[in-house]
C-alpha cells in the first residue's frame, strides 16, 4: 500500500517535472472542449499508452525500447498533422489529401461536440511522447516490479503512477477550461487561440525531435523534483525518534542462499535470542560502500553482547552472483561477519526489499522492530541496537562506536551532488550522447554527438553496448560524463583475466589532487577485478562545478557498468 501510495503523489508530482513539458501542448490543445468529452479521454489513453509501454519495458527487455522510438516518430508525425491542422484546417486538407485527411478528422477542431473516440486516440499518440523523469519514485516501481518479476505488481503500481499524473493534469485542465472560456467570451477569438495552439504544439513536436525533451527540459528543474520525491521517500524511513518502536512481524526467513561466507548457514530459529541486523548490500554499490564502516564497527562492538549482522548480499549485476568475485571483495572490503549469498533474490523476495542497502533491526524474540533505507542516520540506528541489546547487556555504556572511513567509503557530499547513478548498458541508459544509433550486442565504432551538458555521457572508439554493460573491443577506446559531484566512482572490470590500462582526464587535464583512490595523480590506472573503482575525489570546496570527465583504455576488453557519485 505504502509503494501504491508512493506512486499516486510521485505521478501527481510529474507535472512540475520538466519531462511533462513536451506534451503539456497536446493536452491543452483540447482545454477549450468539453471536458468529459474531450479531455479526460485523452488523458484516459495517455494512462493506457504509459502503463502498457512501461509494463512491457519491465516484462519485455531491450525490444521494447527499440519499439518505444518508433512509437514517438510515429506519434510525432500523427501529432505534427494535429499542429498543422490547427493552424490550416482547410489548405492543409487540400494540399495533403487523403493522406492527411485521417490525422485532420482525428485532430481538428469541430464546432459540434467533442467526439471521445477522437480525443483517446490522441492521447495514446501523446502518450508515446510521455517520458517520465525517472527519479527516485518511478525508478522504485521500475527496478523493484522488475525484481519481484510480478506483472500484476508492477502494472498495480504502473497505473497508481499514470492516475497520480493523470489527477494533477485533469486539475490544470479543468483550470485551462475556464479561461479559453473567459477568453473565447471576451475576445471572441477563437481561431487565433487554436493557431497558437497549432504552433506550440508544433514546437512540442520540434523539441522533442531534437531530443531536447530528454535532455535540456531534463535539467531545467530535475534537482527540484527530485528532492520533493526523495522526500516522500524518506517518509519510509521514519524510525524510533519520530514514530517509537513498532512490531513490523515476525522476521521473514533467511533460507534459500547458495552459499554462505563467514560462517556455517544460520536459521531463524538458531538466531531467537540475539539481535540481529540484516543488511540488504551488493559489493559493487557505492550507497552500501559507504555504510560498511559503520557495519563493521557495530559488529566489533556488539557482536559479544548478543548482537548478530547478517549481510544480504543480492547481487545487481551479473558479476557480483560469481562466489569467487563475492569472497574476494569480503575479503578485501575487511567484512568478517556471515554473508549469506543471495543470488535468486529468495530472501530478498522473503523481506519484499527494494532497496541497496536496506536495514532491518530485529529483536531477541525474532520479530521486526526497525528498519532503515540507504545511508544515513547512523546514530538513530546504533540508538535501535543499543535498546534492543539492553541494559543488562551493555552495562553503563552508552557510547557510540567509533567509526573510521577512507576512500570510497567514507561519507559523500550528497547535497552537492547534482549528478546520480548512471547506467551504461542499453537495458537501462540514460543521456547517452554517441552517433550512429546503439545496435544492441554489435561492435561498432562510436562518436559524441556534441559537447556534453550536465549529465549526458557517451563512449568514443569500438563498443560494443550489452543489457547491463560496454566492452570496448578495440583499443584505445573513451569513456567521457560531464559531471558535478564531490567523488566520481565507474564500476568495472576485465572480461579477462589481463589489467586494462587507463588514463583519467579532467577538463583535460590529469586530476592532479583530485584523483581517487584507484588512481594517480597523473590520471593513470588499471582494471582488473569486477568492482567499483573511485578514480575522482576532488579535495574539499564550499561548492563543486561541473567538470568533464574522460577515460581512456589503452587495452581492449574492459567492460564499464554504471556511474556512481558522492
Amino acid at each position: 500500500m505504502t509503494l501504491l501510495i508512493l506512486s499516486y503523489v510521485g505521478g501527481f508530482l510529474t507535472i512540475l517535472s520538466p519531462c511533462i513539458l513536451p506534451v503539456l501542448p497536446f493536452v491543452f490543445a483540447k482545454a477549450d472542449q468539453p471536458f468529459y468529452r474531450s479531455s479526460l479521454p485523452l488523458l484516459a489513453g495517455m494512462a493506457v499508452t504509459f502503463t502498457g509501454a512501461s509494463l512491457l519495458a519491465v516484462l519485455g527487455g531491450a525490444w521494447v525500447a527499440e519499439a518505444n522510438n518508433w512509437g514517438r516518430w510515429i506519434a510525432m508525425v500523427l501529432l505534427a498533422i494535429f499542429g498543422l491542422s490547427l493552424i490550416f484546417p482547410i489548405y492543409l486538407e487540400t494540399l495533403m489529401a487523403p493522406l492527411t485527411q485521417f490525422g485532420v478528422k482525428l485532430t481538428r477542431h469541430q464546432k459540434g461536440p467533442a467526439n471521445p473516440g477522437q480525443s483517446f486516440i490522441i492521447g495514446i499518440a501523446t502518450g508515446f511522447l510521455w517520458a517520465p523523469c525517472a527519479g527516485p519514485i518511478l525508478g522504485l516501481i521500475l527496478t523493484g516490479a522488475a525484481v519481484q518479476g510480478k506483472p500484476s505488481e508492477a502494472a498495480s503500481f504502473l497505473f497508481a503512477y499514470a492516475l497520480g499524473a493523470g489527477s494533477s493534469l485533469a486539475l490544470a485542465l479543468l483550470a485551462s477550461g475556464k479561461v479559453f472560456a473567459k477568453m473565447k467570451s471576451y475576445l471572441k477569438a477563437e481561431s487565433y487561440v487554436k493557431e497558437i495552439l497549432g504552433v506550440l504544439v508544433l514546437l512540442g513536436v520540434a523539441a522533442i525531435a531534437l531530443n531536447l525533451d530528454r535532455t535540456v527540459l531534463t535539467q531545467v528543474a530535475r534537482v527540484q523534483t527530485e528532492t520533493v520525491e526523495q522526500q516522500l521517500l524518506n517518509m519510509v524511513n521514519a524510525g524510533p525518534a519520530s514514530v517509537g518502536f513498532k512490531d513490523e512481524g515476525e522476521m521473514p526467513s533467511i533460507d534459500g542462499a547458495v552459499a554462505w561466507l563467514n560462517s556455517a548457514p544460520l536459521t531463524n530459529a538458531g538466531l531467537k535470542g540475539k539481535v540481529v541486523l540484516i543488511d540488504f548490500w551488493t559489493y559493487s554499490c557505492i550507497n552500501c560502500l559507504r555504510t560498511l564502516p559503520y557495519m563493521k564497527a557495530w559488529n566489533e562492538k556488539y557482536k559479544d553482547k548478543g548482537f548478530v549482522i547478517i549481510g544480504v548480499h543480492t547481487p545487481e549485476f551479473a558479476f557480483e552472483k560469481d562466489l569467487n568475485n563475492v569472497a574476494q571483495a569480503a575479503k578485501d572490503l575487511g567484512v568478517t561477519y556471515p554473508i549469506a549469498v543471495d543470488n535468486n533474490y529468495t530472501i530478498w523476495k522473503a523481506f519484499k526489499n527494494q532497496y541497496w542497502p536496506a536495514h532491518y533491526f530485529v529483536d531477541r524474540s525474532g520479530r521486526v522492530r526497525h528498519h532503515k533505507f540507504g545511508e544515513g542516520k547512523y546514530e538513530e540506528s546504533e540508538k535501535v541496537i543499543q535498546e534492543l541489546l539492553g541494559e543488562e547487556a551493555l552495562g553503563k555504556d552508552t557510547s557510540l562506536a567509533s567509526v573510521h572511513a577512507t576512500g570510497a567509503q567514507a561519507s559523500g557530499q550528497l547535497k552537492q551532488a547534482y549528478s546520480g547513478e548512471t547506467y551504461i548498458g542499453y537495458s537501462r541508459a540514460e543521456n547517452m550522447k554517441v552517433t550512429p544509433q546503439v545496435i544492441p550486442k554489435t561492435a561498432q565504432n562510436y562518436k559524441l554527438t556534441g559537447a556534453l551538458k550536465l549529465n549526458e555521457w557517451g563512449v568514443t572508439g569500438n563498443w560494443q553496448i550489452n543489457p547491463q554493460d560496454a566492452t570496448l573491443m578495440k583499443a584505445p577506446g573513451k569513456i567521457s560524463f560531464k559531471f558535478r559531484a564531490r567523488d566520481l566512482h565507474l564500476v568495472l572490470g576485465s572480461s579477462s583475466e589481463k589489467e586494462i590500462r587507463f588514463k583519467v582526464t579532467v577538463n583535460g587535464q590529469p586530476p592532479g589532487p583530485a584523483h581517487g583512490v584507484d588512481s594517480k595523480e597523473d590520471g593513470r590506472g588499471v582494471v582488473k577485478d569486477h568492482r567499483l573503482y573511485q578514480l575522482i575525489r576532488q579535495p574539499s570546496a564550499p561548492a563543486y562545478q561541473e567538470r568533464l570527465f574522460e577515460i581512456e583504455f589503452e587495452d581492449p576488453g574492459v567492460q564499464a557498468f554504471a556511474f556512481t557519485f558522492g
